[in-house]
């Protein structure tokens, strides 16, 4: 069994998911309905907390206690313990054959009892975003995912801990794969003709090979726009190179060719994901009234512990639309106060040594001068 540290807790990012046999779907976060039959897949998206709503239509137990049912991780690889990604997912690099454990906690802080099913299903990275396979769709890194407790009795406003267990084939071939643990309750609809489920879940990340590729990315280009209202948006395409999918979040930051004027840091929007060799754009949404420009763009996108800036020259269109697009390069490091104050320190100690090996040498040289001169006398 590898390490795993189980210090400080994380709660996992999900999303709810209400899903009718009819086909209806119904919750706060919830998409449109789709085709009778089918439920849409829910992507597994950061909402601030691991807790999802009980939706209110729901008849039974559930409707007449609010509340929330909530997942977090408790476990981290030792070798991850740093990583932000690895205390909110499952996230992980195996080799074929190796079996691993995670502890997850379920809560209930509704006022009456909730049974919950704990399972692992399918999901992929699509369009930029990690979505969640309808209902107990399989892949083979949830069938490789097995629940200590995969029915769960929780009383109103306790906890329980269950067991994820990941058994990687000796035959898998390497890759990544993605699946999501799901805590799910279901409840009894209006009149009972309409099953509502309600479902929350921790993303997987487990690359399968002898070892962890790294994780690298570059912004392509970058574009000011304007939105039908008049408020200024910066679009950064991304491009994922390395071997390992990426979660991003960043700022970017404006200062004007000519002139003083500044603006941001301004957030990046969360819940823009890329498998490895996808691009997909990672939007920013400023919140002051900002010129046309020119202006430099400075952004700072992170994925776990890689983090990488880029520069760019924009403009913003004057009316509603989109700017002519900027290649994005690698911002230059630069030289920062404390190497130069190191760097002075190294001179001026390398020059405090030259100038004790001369004395020293100007000493023995006169020495010697003076010895030869006395056996010449």
């Amino acid at each position: 069994m590898r390490p795993v540290h189980r210090g400080r807790w994380a709660w996992a990012p999900v999303i709810l998911v209400a899903a009718a046999v009819t086909g209806a779907l119904a919750g706060p976060l919830a998409s449109a309905a789709s085709a009778a039959g089918t439920a849409r897949p829910a992507a597994v998206q950061r909402v601030g907390t691991a807790r999802s709503t009980i939706p209110h239509s729901a008849t039974g137990p559930a409707a007449r206690s609010p509340g929330t049912i909530g997942v977090r991780l408790l476990d981290v690889p030792a070798s991850s313990v740093k990583d932000p990604r690895a205390r909110e997912y499952v996230v992980d690099a195996l080799k074929p054959g190796t079996t691993i454990h995670r502890r997850m906690e379920v809560s209930n802080t509704t006022t009456s009892a909730q049974h919950v099913t704990v399972y692992a299903a399918a999901a992929a990275i699509t369009r930029g975003s990690f979505v969640g396979a309808a209902a107990h769709t399989a892949n083979e890194l949830s069938s490789w995912t097995t629940m200590s407790r995969p029915s769960l009795d929780i009383a109103a406003g306790a906890t329980v801990v269950d067991t994820i267990t990941v058994a990687i084939s000796s035959t898998a071939s390497p890759g990544e794969r993605y699946a999501v643990v799901w805590a799910s309750v279901s409840n009894a609809g209006d009149g009972g003709n309409i099953e509502l489920v309600n479902r929350v879940g921790i993303r997987m990340y487990v690359y399968v090979g002898g070892t962890n590729p790294a994780t690298s990315f570059t912004v392509n280009t970058l574009t000011g726009q304007r939105s039908s209202a008049g408020h200024p948006l910066v679009r950064a395409v991304v491009h994922n190179t390395g071997g390992r999918a990426v979660d991003f979040s960043g700022t970017l930051k404006l200062s004007a060719v000519t002139g003083g004027l500044t603006g941001g840091p301004y957030p990046a929007q969360l819940g823009t994901t890329l498998s490895p060799g996808q691009s997909e754009p990672v939007w920013f949404v400023l919140t002051d009234q900002v010129g046309d420009g020119p202006w430099n763009a400075t952004v700072t996108l992170r994925s776990g512990l890689n983090q990488q800036t880029f520069r760019a020259q924009i403009t913003f269109p004057h009316a509603p639309g989109t700017g002519p697009a900027a290649a994005a390069h690698p911002a230059s490091g630069g030289i920062g106060v404390d190497t130069i104050l190191i760097g002075a320190i190294l001179v001026v100690l390398l020059a405090a040594l030259a100038a004790l090996v001369i004395t020293a040498y100007r000493r023995r040289r006169h020495h010697k001068n003076h010895l030869d001169a006395h056996q010449e006398l």
